[in-house]
């Protein structure tokens, strides 16, 4: 690992959320001052800063977080003060009881930094009497809630776009996918095709999990969001699809593994493989019409209508390649009943029955 990767991020960050980090530091930095006369109002613009997240949900957590930690940080200062004084040594003290207090309430790693943090700085600034810790747990609450405003207020974020764009690539990978491997069945093989194949299908596994967490992010951002109303809808909408594609994936994944593992030159030749082959294709077809609607630009289709319009019938196969066949056949059943099931359920945490 490079040593810039140990402090660069691999996108800038959206320079809205500078901004708001900006604005949201300077009102509490001035609002505080001139509330709480005295101190420069340091905690109150630490804490503005820190509280601007990504979304108002997680403005809400940083913002408890950062109070929590600031008024067991100052309480202990005090103690610490009041009995010892503000040296050098009871700062130290101090610093090692925050985070020994911390470990015991069993808190979060931010939360026990920001123990720690706060009661140094309070003795470090030379505070020790009740009234300038009630001050600085005033002055942090004030941050706080200005973080929290300003992220709701000036275009709070949406993450549903980002989501959307993560199912459509999904999709467009399980389509290919699906394709592939309805060419390979037409034709021959060779080892390196073979390897290929399961290379490219692999992709789909963190493709389907980077949908699911990009789903969850746009969720997250809409929590206590007031543009909430307006895309909550597809937010169900993507959990459906998500719900729809995943078994997919896993079913697209077994069909080629199961190619592979038992490929011989002669499958090319064998009837129902083909037939299969076509149906293949049928379902590359279904899964772009499934996720259509999931893209941010999409393409007009060569034809709405679903392929899949009626189960495969075949013959016992007359070659020893039963078992590929039959494997192959029931992994189509269970692809051709997500694809026409109207009926999926929204929440992403549901379960079918023959799951």
């Amino acid at each position: 690992m490079r040593l810039s990767e140990r402090f660069r991020a691999t996108k800038r960050a959206p320079i809205l959320q500078v901004l708001k980090s900006a604005v949201a530091t300077v009102a509490a930095w001035l609002l505080a001052g001139w509330l709480i006369p005295g101190p420069l109002p340091v905690f109150a613009a630490i804490a503005a800063l820190l509280v601007v997240q990504p979304s108002v949900n997680q403005s809400l957590g940083k913002a408890l977080e950062r109070s929590v930690g600031v008024i067991a940080g100052v309480v202990i200062a005090s103690l610490l003060g009041l009995a010892f004084g503000p040296t050098s040594w009871v700062i130290l003290a101090a610093i090692l009881i925050a985070l020994l207090v911390a470990w015991a309430l069993r808190m979060t790693a931010g939360t026990s930094n920001q123990v720690a943090i706060s009661a140094m700085l309070v003795l470090a600034l030379g505070g020790t009497s009740p009234e300038y810790a009630l001050d600085r747990v005033l002055e942090t609450l004030i941050g706080a809630a200005i973080g929290i405003v300003v992220n709701a207020l000036i275009v709070p974020p949406v993450l549903v776009d980002p989501a959307r764009e993560h199912l459509a690539r999904l999709g467009s990978e399980l389509a290919a996918s699906t394709d592939r491997l309805a060419e390979a069945l037409r034709a021959p093989q060779r080892p390196a095709d073979l390897t290929e194949l399961m290379l490219e299908v692999r992709l789909m596994r963190p493709m389907r999990d980077a949908a699911a967490a990009a789903i969850a992010d746009a969720e997250e951002s809409l929590t206590l969001n007031p543009r909430r109303s307006a895309h909550r809808g597809g937010i169900v909408e993507q959990h459906r699809l998500l719900a729809r594609l995943s078994p997919i994936v896993t079913q697209v994944g077994g069909m080629t593994r199961a190619f592979v593992d038992h490929y011989d030159d002669d499958l090319a030749a064998e009837p129902t493989v083909r037939a299969i082959a076509e149906q293949l294709q049928r379902v590359a077809h279904d899964i772009r019409l499934a996720v259509h609607l999931a893209e941010v630009d999409p393409e007009p289709l060569t034809s709405a209508i679903p392929a899949l319009t009626a189960p495969l019938q075949i013959a016992p196969p007359k070659s020893d390649h039963w078992i590929l066949i039959g494997s192959l056949m029931e992994d189509l059943r269970r692809i051709r009943e997500e694809l026409l099931e109207d009926d999926l359920p929204p929440e992403p945490t549901a379960r079918r029955a023959r799951e």
